[in-house]
């Protein structure tokens, strides 16, 4: 049966049993980035995560593996500060050695306690990443759910939208707020991106700490890598 036979439900099913299947793997560090020059040859498809300092990236992302040490987590905003790669292991992240996709984490932006040409070498090589990469296929632009959508985020957004990269809303941190409180602000978010060209018309709320949304963060991605 083609995918075009199945209903909304059942293609929903598959994508979730997809995004498991992905994940159910160990997943290794292949490198940290500072330039474009360091990038690996392009092939594999690969799914980006952006989102301010201290949003939780790193922790979804070990969430999403199932691997709590695989990207570092920290206190401290503004630690990351390299496109950090994450590969499944057995894998060499060559054009001859395709992975299903590979995991970009971006260094957060909006707040680092770092000298201000550092900031904006980061803010560079993050910039030319979204504009250059053939093979990035989503960037999943996180947002915590306890503040929602703010100036810097759409600055981003812009940028995003400016350089025609598809890009989906991921809260974060779900649980520090009320149900009727995420319900609301996934209102809001949809409503703010409406008119945004390249913005994926859904918003997912997750939790790493719950592990809410993280089985629905894993079919959009199954979805996104499909396209």
């Amino acid at each position: 049966m083609s995918e075009s036979e199945l209903t909304d439900e059942e293609k929903a099913a598959a994508y979730m049993a997809t995004g498991r299947t992905l994940f159910a793997r160990n997943w290794t560090f292949l490198r940290g980035v500072t330039t474009m020059n360091n990038l690996p040859e392009a092939g594999p498809a690969e799914i980006a995560f952006a989102g301010r300092s201290n949003v939780g990236k790193s922790s979804l992302i070990n969430a999403l593996t199932d691997q709590k040490g695989l990207a570092r987590t920290s206190n401290t905003p503004g630690r990351t500060q390299e496109l950090n790669i994450f590969i499944p292991e057995g894998h060499s992240g060559a054009a001859d050695d395709l992975p299903p996709f590979a995991i970009v984490d971006m260094p957060g932006y909006g707040f680092a306690r770092a000298p201000k040409v550092k900031v904006d070498q980061w803010t560079r090589l993050v910039f030319d990443y979204l504009r250059g990469r053939s093979t990035l296929k989503r960037v999943y632009v996180l947002i915590d759910a306890r503040h929602g959508l703010k100036a810097n985020d759409e600055k981003v957004l812009d940028l995003l939208d400016k350089a025609a990269v598809s890009y989906q809303i991921v809260l974060t941190k779900a649980d520090k707020i009320k149900p009727p409180a995420v319900e609301k602000l996934i209102e809001q978010t949809l409503k703010a991106i409406a008119k945004r060209p390249a913005a994926y018309p859904a918003v997912l709320a997750t939790s790493s700490e719950k592990r809410s949304g993280i089985e629905e963060l894993r079919a959009a991605i199954a979805k996104a890598i499909a396209s």
